[in-house]
């Protein structure tokens, strides 16, 4: 009899998880994995794919109204949040179904339960029953938070945003990264009144700064108001249902408010100690360049290293997990130069080093910025303009940073993200012939 009940078991059936457990099925090892909820993950069910078709949908309010400078005449136009709500809602539970198939048809056993470390190579399930696995991997993500303040209970996070049954009237977000910002996007589109109210004195910290400040002045001038330095001090229930926002000393009312304050690695209550699985002081599991935790038989992968935030960063390091442990092709993830992207009203994306973390590190930069309006702007009558920027190391010509916000940033970067990552020179950008017209051939004419 085989020592142990599966040579892997996985507890968490997101992107990470599902990516691991097929490819060590592939390669022979006999797999289940756990999901309390719904397979899929954060990405699938409750987080950038959702997301992004709200922010395609949102992308038609101001559409509709360009299309009239295009030629077309648009009357009795209305958008109804239900019907958006309700296909994002039914295409999502159509992703979950692909998953599901995925795994079962590489003959990975999914277990609909919830699971529970009870120590090196044992985990007991809902219902009470334990099972044992050679080797354990942690794929649990990483869960909204909120800030520890008299009335939290009364705001959503971004797990219940796909679900309100109408756009509110009022919406505040409180946070000034990424999911603030494309939810205020999305929502300001749909024609609520935003504010976003925040803890710091910046937006988006970590992007580069002129990027970020164009998004500020866009978003301004679209309507969404900015609170800074504003940490919250309590929220009141009023007898209509709306709600009073305090924070930074100031009184907000609002229909909604919505917790984008930032995600927690989903740790607690799994026993994890029990196995010897040390955490960080953020409840991140602690783990090596190959994902192992402080327990041999126990790894983790994906948001829950609380190593960096990202879905296709998760998928690599499932990938890397059991290529190494289960196909005998070592590899490590290379966290060099990851791409990013901010699905915000314009949307923006970065690759590399910023300006100012250029200078901190090499001392010497060149920097190039192209400042124009995208031609479908300028026939629309939109003064919106986008920004692109590229960063080079004045000592050897090579571009360390690329980064933008305009229309199709995001789609434009992916491919600009290959050039840096591959260490090309501004030199071989100039060399390149553009191809006109584009917004992309900026990239190739920077000055």
């Amino acid at each position: 009899m085989a020592e142990y009940d599966y040579d892997l078991f996985v507890i968490g059936a997101g992107s990470g998880g599902v990516r691991a457990s097929r490819i060590a099925a592939a390669h022979g090892a006999k797999v289940a994995v756990a999901e309390e909820y719904r397979v899929g993950g954060t990405c699938v069910i409750r987080g950038c794919v959702p997301k992004k078709m709200l922010v395609y949908g949102a992308h038609f309010a101001e559409d509709i109204i360009d299309a009239k400078r295009f030629g077309w005449e648009i009357d009795g136009c209305r958008f109804n949040w239900s019907t958006l709500r309700d296909n994002v809602l039914n295409d999502v539970k159509r992703l979950e179904g692909l998953y599901n198939n995925t795994l079962t048809s590489h003959g990975v056993e999914v277990i609909h339960a919830r699971a529970i470390v009870t120590g090196p190579h044992s985990v007991s399930l809902g219902k009470g029953q334990e099972v044992t696995a050679k080797y354990i991997l942690i794929a649990t993500g990483a869960w909204p938070q909120r800030p520890e303040c008299e009335g939290a209970e009364l705001g959503i996070t971004s797990n219940e945003a796909f679900h309100l049954p109408e756009v509110p009237r009022r919406i505040v977000i409180a946070g000034g990264g990424y999911i603030a910002n494309e939810f205020a996007g999305i929502f300001n589109q749909f024609g609520a009144e935003v504010t976003i109210a925040n803890r710091g004195a910046t937006i988006l910290r970590g992007y580069d700064e002129q990027i970020r400040d164009r998004l500020l002045q866009i978003s301004m001038t679209k309507g969404i108001q900015f609170i800074f330095n504003a940490p919250f001090e309590k929220v009141v229930k009023n007898g209509d249902g709306s709600l009073t926002v305090h924070a930074g000393g100031k009184t907000i009312e609002t229909d909604c408010l919505l917790f984008a304050t930032g995600r927690v690695p989903h740790t607690r209550g799994l026993g994890l100690e029990t196995a010897g699985v040390e955490l960080d002081d953020q409840g991140a599991i602690k783990v090596d360049e190959d994902s192992k935790s402080t327990c041999d038989s126990i790894y983790a992968v994906g948001d829950v290293t609380n190593r960096v935030q990202l879905t296709p960063v998760a998928i690599r390091e499932g990938q890397a997990f059991a290529d190494t442990v289960f196909g005998n092709k070592p590899w490590r993830v290379d966290y060099n130069c990851i791409p990013s992207a901010v699905f915000s009203h314009p949307p923006m994306a970065g690759v590399g080093m910023t300006e100012a973390q250029a200078k901190n590190k090499l001392g010497t930069v060149r920097t190039y910025t192209s400042d124009f309006r995208a031609m479908k702007n300028v026939l629309a009558g939109r003064e919106e303009r986008s920004l692109y920027k590229m960063v080079v190391d004045a000592t050897t010509d090579q571009v360390v940073g690329i980064h933008m916000i305009g229309p199709d940033a995001p789609e434009i970067l992916q491919v600009a993200a290959v050039a840096v990552k591959a260490g090309l020179t501004k030199q071989a950008f100039d060399d390149t012939v553009a191809l006109h017209p584009s917004m992309a051939e900026e990239l190739v004419l920077l000055k």
